[in-house]
């Protein structure tokens, strides 16, 4: 089957005259029902009721009937100047007499009751009505109204509908036609803007404000979207330029060093200094690529995570003694608050990643015979692990922006030529691994006053996780 070629718009005004066309036909029949049925029930009321008022002035003098004194009923006179006719037939359907209009009848049968008799040129109404009287033959009393009063008003009726019926499908289709086009405005709008959206410029906006139907969200969840979209686009970008800077920093010394180390002959112990030196820029690179990729594969839902139970104590013991020789190099006391019972579900290997970055953060920037402390708790909706150093903090402008890839605070955080110096992925990194375990990773800190980091982990509904 093709699709149609048709626009929507004009798609939606065809199935609104279908609809519409169908509703006008089905209320034309009946509206033409209801007059006819209407029009012939008030012929045969007053059939009725002249027969009723007839009856009285019949007669069987003579043995046959007959119609006395009608002068002293009017209204019986005013019947049959509405075209109604009076007849008595014998038994055997012979007229006796005839009161009324001259036209020529069909003939008639004595039948109680009404009924339609049709003639070529025209249909008549008819209500019969037996007549006995004591000792003497009856007869009939037929009552005759012609219908063409009610076909002439039927036949009026059809021909204003046929005249009515395509001026107001004329009407309903034109209304209907700006009813879509209306309707499928902000439709419109989004194809338009869609098509003058590129990479380099999303800031186009519909800014719908119309009612909030299907349509009206529709508009919104697009802006939404394109809210989303120019938010990664920003963050792509950013992410591109530091990343290309931070790579292009090493390696620009990288060349730099070669380039004066073959600038003259040298002894072979500078050669070994030189090397070494390379080598560390070396290793800054590979971490710095393994940290991009691991961003990458977060970024694409490529980690293939095993989850398990783990317990909170021995896991963070054994984070503890990796990272106590690098605070063991500076005196700093690594304390630990973490009741027995404690488990959580998650990824081991991504875990340790994130603890062992917040605890290498917090060495490289507590002082000499500072202190760290690692506390734990639970409750009954979450666990709460947090991890506290005595540094010189962090300056309240800074914090919205802390996990933020790239981003160094520019006092003790940026890379000035000390060990502390870093690319600014560690943080972000511990905050996507936080959310893809659906924890949340916040910073508490003021400047002089240390630093917190707390991570807290959503317990299962239902579920119990301690051993």
């Amino acid at each position: 089957m093709k699709p149609s070629r048709l626009p929507i718009r004009w798609r939606l005004t065809l199935w609104y005259l279908l609809s519409f066309t169908a509703i006008l036909l089905l209320f034309a029949g009946f509206l033409y029902w209801q007059v006819q049925r209407s029009l012939l029930a008030q012929i045969d009321s007053g059939l009725q009721l002249a027969a009723t008022q007839a009856l009285v002035n019949v007669d069987g003098d003579n043995g046959r009937l007959a119609f006395q004194n009608l002068e002293n009923s009017p209204q019986l006179g005013s019947r049959l100047s509405d075209d109604i006719g009076i007849y008595l037939l014998s038994p055997q359907g012979a007229v006796w007499q005839k009161l009324g209009h001259d036209e020529e009848m069909p003939q008639l049968f004595p039948v109680a009751g009404l009924q339609t008799i049709n003639d070529k040129d025209d249909r008549w109404r008819v209500y019969g009505e037996a007549i006995d009287l004591p000792e003497q033959p009856g007869g009939w009393l037929m009552m005759v109204q012609s219908l063409e009063p009610v076909t002439t008003t039927l036949l009026a009726l059809s021909l204003q509908l046929l005249w009515g019926l395509p001026l107001a499908l004329l009407l309903a289709g034109t209304g209907g036609y700006f009813l879509a086009g209306r309707t499928l405005r902000p439709i419109d709008d989004i194809t338009r803007t869609a098509q003058v959206i590129h990479a380099s410029d999303l800031k186009q906006r519909l800014h719908h404000v119309g009612p909030a139907d299907e349509v009206g969200r529709l508009a919104d969840t697009f802006d939404a979207m394109l809210d989303r979209l120019e938010a990664a686009f920003i963050r792509e970008r950013r992410f591109t330029g530091d990343a290309a800077h931070e790579l292009r920093t090493p390696l620009t010394a990288l060349k730099g060093r070669i380039g004066v180390t073959l600038s003259q002959p040298r002894q072979p112990q500078q050669y070994v200094d030189t090397l070494q030196e390379m080598e560390g820029q070396v290793d800054r690179l590979i971490r710095l690529s393994s940290d991009l990729l691991f961003m990458a594969r977060l970024d694409q839902g490529q980690m293939a995570q095993q989850w398990e139970r783990i317990d909170v104590q021995d896991f963070l013991g054994a984070m503890v003694d990796q990272i106590q020789p690098l605070a063991a190099a500076k005196a700093i006391v690594i304390s630990q608050t973490i009741p027995t019972a404690l488990t959580l579900q998650g990824d081991m290997d991504l875990l340790i990643r994130l603890f062992l970055n917040l605890l290498d953060n917090a060495v490289k920037y507590t002082p000499e015979n500072g202190r760290i402390t690692i506390h734990a708790n639970q409750d009954t909706t979450d666990l709460r692990i947090t991890i506290t150093d005595t540094g010189p903090g962090i300056a309240t402008e800074h914090l919205p922006y802390l996990f933020e890839r790239f981003y160094r605070v520019e006092t003790a955080r940026s890379r000035n030529g000390t060990e502390a110096g870093g690319a600014g992925l560690g943080l972000a990194i511990a905050h996507e691994i936080a959310r893809a375990h659906g924890a949340q990773l916040q910073v508490d800190s003021q400047l002089d006053q240390g630093t917190t980091f707390i991570i807290i982990f959503p317990l299962p509904k239902g579920a119990n996780l301690s051993l």
